[in-house]
């Protein structure tokens, strides 16, 4: 059964971490935010740390996680932001206290090998959603969802795919992330399991024959064929190929997954974009999709 971790309520303690990249600036404006929600905010000591590209080096931003994953007044973990460095720590974690005491986990991208981890080890929902990194240019929509989401309120999305969807309604249980990370830990403890469940993807940075790449690794795996649904998130900063793959990253998708009979939702929001809504994995959903209108609801 998946553990659901308590809800916040203000006054709780909250730390953010950085297991990953260094913060490209100050995070001021995502702590006062937090402290607006009437969170407690603790900063890990990789918040400030730097070696070479990472927030200290794997020791420092391992044991930063470490302490938070084992201190009972700490209600969420909050990653600071992306980049890459999660894979090169999770193995050395231990979630046994955590386990014991489940709290939420937060973040996208890079972090999406530790929500993963989070699902297939431990069994617990954790949130896809904005990072402290990206609070300043967050829209609105998408810092409230999170803080719906932390807090145990109702979260429900209706938006216009502007591509056309598979229509068609289903419900389950939403796993996901960003498909380079979730190739990333194929084979490994942190995969999760897909058979039955909702997933969702997104992607930055890529050329087009790297996500058809990686979508036929999930299709040949036979994980396309096992899910009830699929949501499309952001693939966007699109790299230039010197000879044009031929198709939109749309596209590509949808030539790889048109055989299937499940819902598909193209463009939802999430990912590395403004408005990145939040997404809690481990949550039942419901999502019901026309042709080009997708309404999403977690139950």
């Amino acid at each position: 059964m998946i553990k659901q971790p308590a809800y916040l309520k203000k006054g709780d303690k909250v730390a953010i971490v950085c297991p990953a990249k260094k913060l490209k600036k100050p995070i001021c404006y995502a702590i006062s935010l937090l402290e607006d929600w009437g969170l407690d905010v603790v900063l890990g000591k990789s918040v400030d740390a730097e070696y070479h590209q990472f927030a200290g080096d794997d020791v420092l931003r391992a044991a930063d996680m470490q302490s938070f994953l084992d201190d009972k007044d700490i209600k969420a973990i909050i990653a600071g932001r992306g980049g890459y460095g999660m894979i090169r720590i999770i193995d050395d974690l231990d979630f046994t206290l955590f386990n014991e005491s489940p709290k939420w986990v937060v973040g996208f991208s890079d972090i999406t090998v530790l929500l993963s981890h989070l699902m297939a080890v431990s069994q617990t929902q954790s949130i896809h959603g904005q990072m402290p990194g990206t609070f300043e240019d967050a829209t609105p929509e998408s810092l409230e969802s999170l803080r719906k989401a932390l807090f145990g309120e109702e979260i429900s999305y209706t938006y216009n795919s502007g591509f056309p969807n598979s229509p068609g309604k289903t419900e389950g249980i939403l796993i996901g992330g960003n498909l380079s990370l979730l190739i990333a830990v194929e084979g490994s403890v942190s995969e999760m399991d897909y058979k039955d469940k909702i997933l969702f993807l997104e992607d930055v940075g890529e050329y087009e024959y790297g996500i058809d790449r990686m979508l036929r690794i999930l299709k040949r795996s036979g994980k396309l064929a096992k899910i009830r649904g699929l949501i499309i998130g952001a693939f966007n900063e699109i790299k230039p190929e010197f000879i044009p793959f031929g198709q939109s990253a749309e596209e590509v998708i949808w030539e790889i997954v048109k055989e299937y009979d499940y819902p598909v939702a193209f463009n939802f929001p999430t990912g590395h974009i403004d408005d990145n809504r939040a997404l809690v994995l481990g949550s039942n959903v419901v999502i019901d999709i026309a042709d080009t209108t997708v309404n999403f609801r977690i139950k």
